[in-house]
């Protein structure tokens, strides 16, 4: 790349209404827009109260349905899960922080099933739809969130990311992206999945919004792991092992994004630096990205079996194509499995960490390419699945935060570039985030 670029109502409780969740206005356009994008649960509105004023005012959010609301049920994009919920009383923290900021909620969000898949598809509750790519998949399975804020339905949309549910709907539908560093932003009174792995994280269309909801969410007191300091003179790092897994084609759709980041960061006299992982340094288990997709596999598949394997087995769950077969191949990851793969991640990690240190960013391609088309028949979506989960894999294994901005474009469709830093470097990233923004669009831009 570097060569190609040189159910109480009082004014304290939720009232219910007798429309349909999260309407913000009576006009017929809206709600028929928001019908059509597919991408709320149709619960019945609770209106919930927010503060009068704040950081967030006159900002609205949606959540997605892993995430309890007070006097909603959650369903985990789970018929049986949304049978057995029933109306929740206490909000989840991100919940909670975004209304006392000021910010208005619209309504809960389609999830993919139990959470296992990328796609942006839900075999009981419909598929949300990407407004910047209709022909083509949101990507999952923070799906109904991104597919809200990318139609305009709201101005931030609240997920969760384990395997890349906000990255690939945030490269998908054009929008930027956080996945958190892990155990930084609560995810109390939401549905576990791969609790190792589970992160929260959220999706805004500028980055004004974006920043503005990232410092309420990232506030120290409600963190739960100490943050790192601003990064004043970054390691710029261009992550060439995710570049080399490009097409060309792919890899020459980011060009123009890559010109103006390196021109931006020229101008500030500051120097990107090819880096790539060490494999002959890491021991004989880890040869090659084959090692670290296949650890975060048995995690994921581990833990999400420990989470719902009993619920499954118990009641017979009908699940949807793709998440019945990855849950039946999580039900023969044994312990000893998960062991080793824990294991090597922790012998990664320890590495990669001390590669990035405190001050180091790496630029890589978010996906390996734009989204597949709606039509795309099961098999090309397990092989883009695949191939995404190499590029996705290491922040997830590793606990660290990434953003997906919106700087490329494919055959008019929404392509991401990522920020990577540091464990716990979360709102040190927010500026210099800015400013890949800026810099990809603005060839002139100076660093901040």
């Amino acid at each position: 790349m570097l060569a190609l670029v040189a159910q109480r109502q009082s004014p304290d409780t939720p009232k219910e209404l007798p429309r349909h969740q999260g309407m913000d206005t009576n006009s017929k356009n809206d709600e028929q827009k928001r019908l059509a994008s597919r991408a709320f649960m149709p619960y019945p509105e609770v209106v919930l109260p927010s503060a009068v004023g704040g950081p967030l005012a006159g900002l609205s959010f949606a959540v997605k349905d892993l995430f309890d609301v007070e006097a909603y049920p959650t369903s985990g994009g789970q018929p049986m899960v949304l049978a057995m919920s029933g109306l929740k009383t206490q909000s989840s923290p991100v919940v909670s922080q975004l209304l006392e900021a000021g910010a208005r909620f619209v309504g809960k969000t389609i999830t993919d099933e139990l959470a296992f898949s990328i796609n942006g598809q839900n075999a009981h509750f419909g598929d949300p739809v990407n407004p910047r790519a209709p022909d083509r998949i949101s990507g999952g399975s923070s799906s109904g969130s991104a597919s809200a804020v990318a139609h305009g339905l709201c101005d931030i949309g609240i997920g969760s990311d384990t395997g890349g549910s906000i990255r690939a709907p945030a490269s998908h539908c054009g929008l930027i992206g956080m996945r958190t560093s892990h155990g930084l932003v609560s995810l109390k009174n939401s549905l576990e999945f791969a609790p190792s792995l589970d992160t929260c994280g959220w999706f805004a269309s500028d980055m004004d919004t974006f920043t503005k909801a990232s410092s309420v969410l990232l506030q120290a007191p409600r963190c739960l792991a100490p943050m790192m300091p601003a990064i004043v003179k970054p390691r710029w790092m261009l992550g060439s092992d995710w570049w080399s897994m490009l097409n060309p084609e792919v890899e020459l759709a980011h060009g123009f994004a890559m010109r103006g980041i390196l021109a931006g960061l020229q101008a500030g006299s500051h120097r990107l630096t090819a880096f790539s992982i060490d494999f002959d340094a890491l021991g004989p288990e880890i040869s090659g990205f084959d090692d670290l997709v296949l650890a975060f596999r048995m995690i994921q598949a581990y833990e999400a079996w420990q989470c719902h394997g009993a619920m499954i087995q118990t009641y017979g769950l009908s699940l949807g194509p793709g998440v019945a077969e990855r849950f039946h191949w999580a039900s023969q990851v044994t312990a000893a499995d998960y062991r080793k793969a824990s294991k090597l991640r922790d012998v990664f990690t320890q590495w990669f960490d001390e590669q990035l240190g405190h001050d180091g960013l790496m630029i890589v391609p978010t996906m390996p390419d734009i989204a597949p088309l709606r039509s795309a028949d099961s098999g090309s979506l397990d092989q883009y699945r695949a191939a995404a989960m190499r590029m996705l894999c290491v922040a997830g294994l590793c606990r660290l935060p990434q953003i997906s901005l919106p700087l490329s474009e494919r055959l008019g469709a929404p392509l991401g570039l990522s920020l990577i830093g540091p464990a716990g470097s979360d709102l040190a990233l927010l500026p210099w985030a800015m400013f890949l923004m800026q810099s990809g669009t603005r060839p002139d831009c100076a660093v901040p």
